[in-house]
C-alpha cells in the first residue's frame, strides 16, 4: 500500500463512521444477499456482530502505518473465524460486500482511486486472516479451511 492509499483510505473511513450503524446493516445484507449460506455463521441478534465488525475495520485503519502490531492481531482473527466456519471462498464473498457497501456509502466520493485503495486493505487483510487460518489443524478445523 501506497502512502497516497493510506490516506484515502483513512479519509474516506471517517465519512463511514458518521453512518457506520447503517453502513454495518448494508454490509451484512448485502453479504447474505451475495452468498444467502453465510447467514447460518451469525447469531440472530446482528447488532453485536456489527459493532464488531466496524470496531475492526476502525482498527484495522488506525493500523495501516503500524503493520507490526496489525498483521499478528489480524492473523489470530483470521485462526478464531476457522472456528466460525468461515472458509477460504468466503474471503472474495466478504471483499465484495465491502466494497459494495462503502460505495453506496459514500456515493459519487468513492471514486476509482479509493476503490483501489480499498481493495488493497481488504486484500491485506484477507491474506493476513487466511494466514492465520491455515495455521489451525485441520482436526480444529473441522477439516474444511
Amino acid at each position: 500500500m501506497t502512502g497516497t492509499q493510506i490516506t484515502l483510505v483513512k479519509a474516506s473511513f471517517k465519512k463511514i463512521e458518521l453512518v457506520e450503524e447503517e453502513a454495518a446493516v448494508l454490509f451484512y445484507a448485502r453479504l447474505f444477499e451475495l452468498d444467502p449460506t453465510l447467514r447460518r455463521l451469525f447469531k440472530e441478534d446482528m447488532s453485536e456482530q456489527r459493532f464488531k465488525l466496524m470496531q475492526m475495520l476502525e482498527f484495522a485503519v488506525q493500523g495501516l502505518e503500524n503493520l507490526e502490531e496489525l498483521v499478528p492481531a489480524v492473523r489470530a482473527l483470521g485462526a478464531r473465524h476457522v472456528g466460525y466456519g468461515v472458509r477460504q471462498e468466503h474471503y472474495e464473498t466478504v471483499g465484495s460486500a465491502l466494497l459494495w457497501t462503502f460505495g453506496h456509502a459514500l456515493g459519487e466520493e468513492f471514486t476509482a482511486e479509493m476503490k483501489e485503495a480499498w481493495t488493497a486493505v481488504y486484500n491485506l487483510l484477507a491474506k493476513t486472516m487466511q494466514d492465520g487460518a491455515s495455521q489451525v489443524p485441520e482436526k480444529a478445523s473441522g477439516g474444511s479451511t
